[in-house]
């Protein structure tokens, strides 16, 4: 459909903004024009304008700026051709169509839409007569108020085969059929889709009945499913449309959240508790347009599964289904009930207050992947913990966005390396009350045996300064601008480093970014980029000037000194505090064993600062 520009003036000139969004905000007059509390985001004093005469509305809190048409579609949720005949319709303009056969089209939903909305009226009345006293008595059983069951518009199919055809006898039984209310079965009679079932209306963005939702009342009845929805009509699409969506949208704007739940009863139920902004997909995982249209709306949705297996599968999928289409800003929050709980079993038992406090504890989406994949499988053996990796990698390569997919694997990969890399913890020691005297024999007649001199505190001094990635991280990090192609090669070992200066932290960080982005540039390019973000390449003072050979760009062996030195990096601040602890528990233990332990990490202790010597010719008396 072409719209012209002349057309959309006239629509606009024609409807009066002020009076569009007084329908849903209070608005004043000021002077020419209109002030509000803005409705995009939370104030107290008005910072929203309306100017009927330019024609435009304007937020100076939040920046919003719109039309009468930009309403309608961000404030009221509609898409864009929605939001156009909806003005259309107020003004009193046509809409010009297409062509004949899109007109055609159009005729047909308008008069499925009478059908829908006559079924809808059929279905309300049987409630309330004899026949609806069973679904009637499940309503009270929810304790559900009227005001809800009234704004929702609870029905009651009759339990007749052809009680809607006889109810809506003015329309023909083909439209009947076509919007999904009656069944055609080969060989039979054409009968009703819905009978004796507590009916609800499923509503499109402008609140027109495009399909219906039923819920069994026979708990006999075990041959039916428990709920049934219209199935896929020209007005209906379950893929696309997002129950309440239409209710909800207002409300999520005005407590920045929308929270999604399994099903729309639930959504009745949490209106009913007070969350309005609640939303349900139909009977299937949530969709790519689904999760579009939520994003609409607000930037961060709030999904809300059941603690239970399928709870979890279906929180996994909808993780999955997000990955690819994530952007800058647009994500998901997750929300896990109590086990055998869902949103009613809450409300009811606990109060909407724990109901609140659960969705205030919402993960993230990352959390969620995280700790999904994590769980699958045992970590035992090297395989396992390698299949983990690959499976978060995977995830990972399904992100479009590029920096989200970089920061994804960042994040992924120090969780994963802090999970399989990590010391295994050990037994708290238990000091005795009394040490042995020097020639006093102990346990099994053992000799006693002196502890370890302590560290001269120069070298003490020097070994911390190296162990907490001071200088030795700072000649490291300068080897990496030297060489920047290692940096792809050492990620994992990388990423498993932990700066305490801030500003290595910070450079550590857009390095090991750069190549999860896998981006590659020359030294002096590399050093360009990083001057831009305002990061700073250590210099020979801030390696206590140790002369290494890595930082010779001319050397042969640089790429595999670097690698080394990493290497120290990860293993030097180890097997210092392995050291600490074994000197604890020989103290306390005093035996072969303990004192074994601690000989080995001195040894080794001396052997990598004798390597760390030689490779920055420093001075450390060993």
């Amino acid at each position: 459909m072409s719209l012209s520009p002349q057309w959309l003036d006239e629509l606009r000139a024609r409807v009066s903004l002020s009076g569009l969004i007084g329908r849903s905000v209070r608005v004043q007059k000021a002077g020419r024009e209109f002030k509000a509390c803005c409705p995009f985001h939370n104030e107290k004093t008005p910072s929203f304008t309306i100017n009927d005469e330019k024609g435009f509305y304007h937020c100076f809190g939040c920046g919003a700026h719109g039309d009468v048409i930009r309403w309608m579609t961000d404030h009221q949720g509609l898409p864009f051709m929605d939001a156009v005949k909806e003005l259309a319709l107020q003004a009193g303009m046509e809409v010009p169509a297409p062509d004949p056969r899109a007109a055609r089209r159009a005729e047909q939903q308008k008069s499925l839409h009478d059908v829908m909305a006559a079924a809808q009226e059929y279905f309300r009345e049987s409630l309330k007569g004899p026949g609806g006293a069973a679904a009637r008595a499940y309503l009270a059983s929810r304790g559900f108020p009227e005001g809800i069951v009234r704004e929702f518009g609870f029905g009651y199919a009759p339990n007749d085969r052809q009680g809607m055809k006889a109810a809506l006898s003015a329309f023909p039984e083909d439209m009947l059929i076509e919007a999904g209310l009656r069944i055609v079965v080969e060989g039979k009679d054409p009968y009703d889709r819905f009978r004796d079932r507590l009916m609800l209306p499923i509503l499109d963005a402008r609140g027109r009945v495009i399909a219906f939702g039923g819920r069994i009342l026979s708990p006999e009845k075990t041959d039916a499913p428990k709920y049934l929805n219209s199935p896929d009509t020209p007005l209906f699409d379950k893929g696309r449309t997002v129950y309440n969506l239409h209710r909800a949208g207002p409300a999520a704007r005005q407590s920045g959240r929308i929270v999604v739940v399994e099903g729309y009863m639930d959504v009745v139920a949490l209106a009913a508790a007070g969350i309005a902004e609640a939303v349900a997909p139909l009977g299937t995982a949530l969709t790519e347009h689904q999760l579009e249209r939520l994003w609409r709306v607000t930037e961060r949705p709030t999904l809300c599964f059941d603690g239970d297996a399928a709870g979890q599968r279906a929180a996994m999928r909808a993780v999955v289904r997000a990955l690819p289409m994530l952007q800058p800003g647009h994500s998901l929050r997750i929300v896990t009930l109590p086990q055998g709980m869902d949103p009613d079993d809450v409300v009811k038992k606990q109060g909407p207050q724990a109901m609140e406090t659960l969705l205030g504890e919402a993960r993230s989406l990352v959390d969620v992947l995280w700790e999904a994949e994590r769980d699958a499988a045992p970590l035992a053996t090297p395989e396992d913990k390698a299949g983990l990796k690959a499976r978060l990698l995977a995830h990972c390569d399904t992100i479009a966005h590029p920096d989200i997919k970089a920061l994804y694997r960042s994040e992924l990969t120090r969780r994963f390396g802090d999970l399989a890399y990590a010391r295994p913890e050990r037994a708290p020691f238990h000091p005795r009350s009394k040490q042995p005297q020097r020639g006093q024999q102990q346990g099994r007649g053992q000799p006693w045996k002196p502890a370890p001199p302590p560290l001269d505190p120069q070298d003490a001094a020097r070994l911390r300064n190296v162990g907490t990635n001071d200088a030795l991280m700072a000649a490291v990090l300068a080897g990496l601008v030297a060489h920047p192609s290692l940096i792809a090669l050492q990620c994992e070992v990388l990423a498993r480093l932990h700066p305490q200066q801030p500003d290595q932290a910070a450079l550590l960080d857009a390095l090991l970014l750069m190549a999860d982005s896998g981006q590659t540039v020359e030294t002096q390019r590399l050093a360009t980029i990083l001057a831009e973000r305002g990061l700073k390449v250590p210099q020979a003072a801030d390696y206590a000037g140790m002369r290494f050979g890595f930082l010779n760009p001319a050397s042969d062996s640089a790429r595999d000194e670097l690698a080394e030195a990493i290497a120290l990096l990860v293993e030097l601040p180890a097997v210092e505090t392995a050291l600490v602890d074994a000197n604890r528990r020989h103290e306390a233990e005093f035996s072969d064993e303990s004192f074994a332990e601690q000989q080995r990490l001195l040894q080794r202790r001396l052997a990598l600062l004798a390597r760390l010597g030689q490779m920055g010719r420093a001075r450390l008396s060993l």
